[in-house]
């Protein structure tokens, strides 16, 4: 689909070489997980009542919904399709850090659908999706030879800001609400309870690894665009 979208859409799409036409389309279908990801995970914490406090009887790390079991098995499809094609054209489409950001994700996602535990917590964590979009229009941008227009600008302090929240700050709200709830996280298993912590511990590491270049890549772009202004006005 994104193939022949992009094909009749995109001029620019026919001059690329194969690698970057896979490329293109892979960042397409993972475009499309993120947004449907993020608005469903958004909806289920934020909008509906499932993980309210006060709303039902039973405790919040028990809590589920068809809806979150349905998002988490799309999700394990997602995440599988993609780290097949990440291992098919090694290291085009990702590096180790990939493989270790999808092996991680498959399976505590996979764990909280079998044991239906700590949905609230997966959910949190696969909002971060949100940043998706951003990090691959960069990408459509640079491959599109528009790195000097403000789109391209405009979306890097977007990235920033989305980063710094849905990946940072959320992650440290995460790790606060679970802190205040450790009794309820204590009453899963063994293997989950463990894997609640440690799991989301390295993503959280990974994802201030990342924001550390995103930062250097806003400033790097903010630096150029800064001297070329000189340049023109000089």
């Amino acid at each position: 689909m994104t193939r022949h979208v992009s094909s009749r859409c995109f001029k620019c799409y026919s001059m690329l070489n194969n690698r970057q036409k896979v490329e293109w389309n892979n960042r397409g279908f993972s475009t499309l997980h993120a947004l449907v990801a993020a608005a469903v995970s958004f909806y289920l914490v934020m909008i509906s009542d499932l993980f309210n406090e006060d709303a039902h009887n039973s405790i919040i790390i028990d809590r589920k919904s068809w809806l979150s079991d349905c998002m988490f098995g799309v999700s394990i499809g997602y995440f599988l399709t993609d780290l097949t094609m990440i291992m098919l054209y090694f290291p085009s489409l990702g590096g180790n850090e990939y493989l270790l950001h999808h092996g991680l994700s498959m399976y505590a996602i996979g764990l909280a659908l079998l044991s239906g535990k700590a949905h609230m917590y997966i959910l949190m964590v696969l909002f971060t999706e949100i940043t998706t979009p951003f990090v691959n229009l960069r990408w459509y941008l640079d491959v599109a030879g528009q790195k000097t227009c403000n789109l391209y600008l405009y979306n890097g302090v977007a990235l920033f800001v989305g980063w710094l929240i849905a990946r940072i700050i959320l992650f440290i709200y995460m790790f606060t609400h679970m802190y205040f709830h450790l009794d309820q996280a204590r009453s899963i298993f063994s293997l989950g309870f463990y894997s609640l912590v440690a799991v989301p511990s390295v993503v959280a590491v990974m994802n201030v690894f990342w924001f550390w270049k995103i930062l250097k890549g806003m400033v790097k772009t903010l630096s150029r665009r800064k001297h070329s202004e000189n340049g023109r006005t000089d």
